[in-house]
């Protein structure tokens, strides 16, 4: 665990997670996460990736998920809150965004009504002001800030577009820690490279922490300046991007680097020695 007094520690996460009497989903996990970072969490399939982020998010079913541990978050256990409390911290202090982005949104909503949802979640004012936060949160993201792209539904935009929108409402009300759980996996390359540029453009300008969710080593090691590896449940090694991508220590994270494909492992690597 990183220690909190010397790295400005936002969240700190230590869990096990069951459901029923299954072998645990979770085991022993041990995620730090520091003020303004961006921490790649990186599995396969099935390895809990998800799970830990609706773990610390409290989106998991109370009744059959059993969490033991601690997810302090700036000062806080949010496995201590109630479901009213983290309802308060989610779009305001902690963020989410999900990987398929025009399920996602309301098919039946334009985009403005589901953005001024989104303010209206954790604001208030005029609606001068709510019209001023929705077109700062386009702009933030690269999207058009008219009267014409607001009145669009999800089916008449690009799911690169809807991808930006769910991230210009998570970012609305500029959260500490944004989760951005495998947002790239359902865009094409230029597109991932797009959307990857633009987390860490709103890394860099607001200051926030982001926990970057996915599969692909390459695809983190851009903007990532720290790697976990999350294996069968646990996290078996955690480093600087550059070291995870160079010199890994643990076999599995060996046989990960082993398995890409030479030109995008060298891409990569010349990423990782630019950071």
């Amino acid at each position: 665990m990183v220690d909190e007094s010397q790295n400005g520690v936002l969240l700190s996460a230590h869990l096990w997670l069951r459901y029923g009497k299954k072998p645990p989903v979770l085991r022993d996990v041990d995620v730090d996460i520091c003020r303004g970072e961006v921490l790649g969490l990186i599995g396969q399939s099935g390895s809990g990736k998800s799970t830990l982020a609706m773990a610390i998010l409290g989106l998991l079913d109370r009744k059959h998920a059993q969490v033991e541990g601690t997810v302090r978050f700036d000062g806080a256990d949010l496995l201590r809150l109630s479901e009213s409390d983290l309802r308060a911290l989610r779009g305001r202090k902690l963020a989410l965004v999900l990987q398929s982005p025009l399920s996602s949104l309301n098919p039946a909503l334009k985009i403005r009504t589901q953005l001024k949802e989104a303010w209206r979640a954790h604001a208030s004012g005029s609606k001068a002001d709510c019209e001023a936060a929705i077109r700062a949160a386009l702009e933030s993201v690269s999207l058009p800030a008219t009267d014409e792209f607001l009145r669009k539904y999800p089916s008449q935009m690009s799911v690169g577009q809807a991808q930006r929108v769910l991230i210009a409402m998570a970012v609305m009300h500029r959260p500490a820690l944004l989760i951005a759980d495998e947002a790239t996996s359902a865009l094409d390359v230029i597109t991932q490279a797009e959307i990857l540029a633009l987390f860490r453009e709103l890394n860099r300008s607001f200051g926030m922490a982001i926990l970057y969710i996915s599969h692909d080593l390459a695809s983190v090691a851009g903007i990532c300046d720290r790697i976990a590896i999350l294996h069968e449940g646990q996290i078996v090694e955690t480093g600087s991007t550059e070291q995870v991508l160079t010199s890994p220590h643990h076999e599995y994270t060996q046989r990960l680097m082993a398995a890409m494909p030479k030109m995008p492992q060298r891409l990569a690597l010349g990423k990782a020695a630019a950071l």
